[in-house]
């Protein structure tokens, strides 16, 4: 199992965590949000904190809740990371927001992966693959889209929110890519589709909620539906392929992931690694669990 975090990412740090909140700095501006893995004391006094953050997140229920201002600072702003392969070099520019769930249009610690798919398209651009097909699912704002994209993929970006899907097209056009293809749908009708069509993909990327909606309603539950996904996922791969799954639950381990990489993967055995991607702060090095992963190596 592999411990992976982020190493060249300028524009974010998480500088402190603890008592259920993380400090973090996006560019210029810091924020203080609710963190339910923090559940050990904070390095720094929560009062220091507050004089450092330009706003803070305040829960009115679990999913939901607005943001409180401490210094001003806009309700959107951009920031950028930077892509290295090699001598190769890209960069992705993400639009940030202040919304009302918490999130902010990014999640860090898939810098690690967005790493990891640059490098595996390039890789199968060399084993004579012209433009690698790659399928991102549960996509959000195109993190992994636009890191595709930019080593020259041939790009289907799936969520079933079509103001996310709007959002990850901005962020397409700032960071100058062009041509992702958008799909607005429940993410295992797609794929079963896919299979019934007989479709393949160089490269397949899954981040799945633990709980979700698709667009007609359809429910989607991690555990109850995670092992339908993955043998169709399967169904989907090409002989030259790479994979990133990502679960972010409470209480999921990489094991599990590992048991699906030997069940629907086999073949893929000597290229596959799974572990646990962490932030580090900088105050105090705490590691803070974000999720475990498994990937296949093109």
């Amino acid at each position: 199992m592999q411990l992976l975090h982020p190493q060249h990412f300028d524009d974010y740090e998480l500088i402190d965590c603890g008592y259920f909140l993380k400090l973090e700095r996006f560019g210029k501006f810091i924020t203080i949000r609710p963190e339910p893995q923090a559940v050990w004391g904070s390095t720094l006094p929560l009062k220091d904190w507050r004089r450092m953050a330009h706003v803070e997140f305040i829960p009115k229920s679990s999913s939901s809740g607005s943001w409180k201002k401490n210094k001003d600072m806009p309700d959107q702003w951009s920031i950028k990371y930077g892509l290295k392969n090699g001598e190769h070099h890209s960069t992705l520019s993400f639009r940030l927001g202040l919304t009302a769930f918490k999130h902010v249009g990014i999640f860090p610690e898939q810098a690690v992966n967005w790493d990891f798919i640059y490098q595996n398209c390039s890789k199968l651009k060399g084993k004579g693959v012209t433009q690698p097909k790659v399928l991102n699912l549960f996509a959000y704002t195109g993190g992994a889209s636009l890191a595709a994209k930019a080593a020259g993929a041939d790009v289907t970006h799936l969520d079933s929110i079509k103001q996310v899907v709007n959002w990850s097209r901005e962020n397409m056009e700032l960071s100058g890519l062009t041509d992702i293809r958008w799909v607005v749908e429940d993410a295992l009708t797609f794929v079963k589709r896919e299979v019934k069509r007989g479709n393949k993909y160089n490269g397949i990327i899954l981040d799945p909620p633990a709980y979700g909606h698709g667009t007609n309603g359809e429910k989607w539950k991690m555990e109850d539906m995670i092992n339908e996904m993955i043998e169709g996922v399967a169904k989907l791969a090409e002989e030259n392929f790479f994979l990133v799954l990502n679960t972010y639950s409470l209480g999921f381990s990489s094991l599990i992931l590992e048991n699906f990489m030997r069940q629907q993967f086999s073949k893929y055995t000597k290229s596959t690694q799974t572990g646990e991607l962490f932030l580090n702060t900088t105050q105090g090095k705490l590691m803070l669990p974000l999720g475990v992963f498994a990937r296949i190596s093109a």
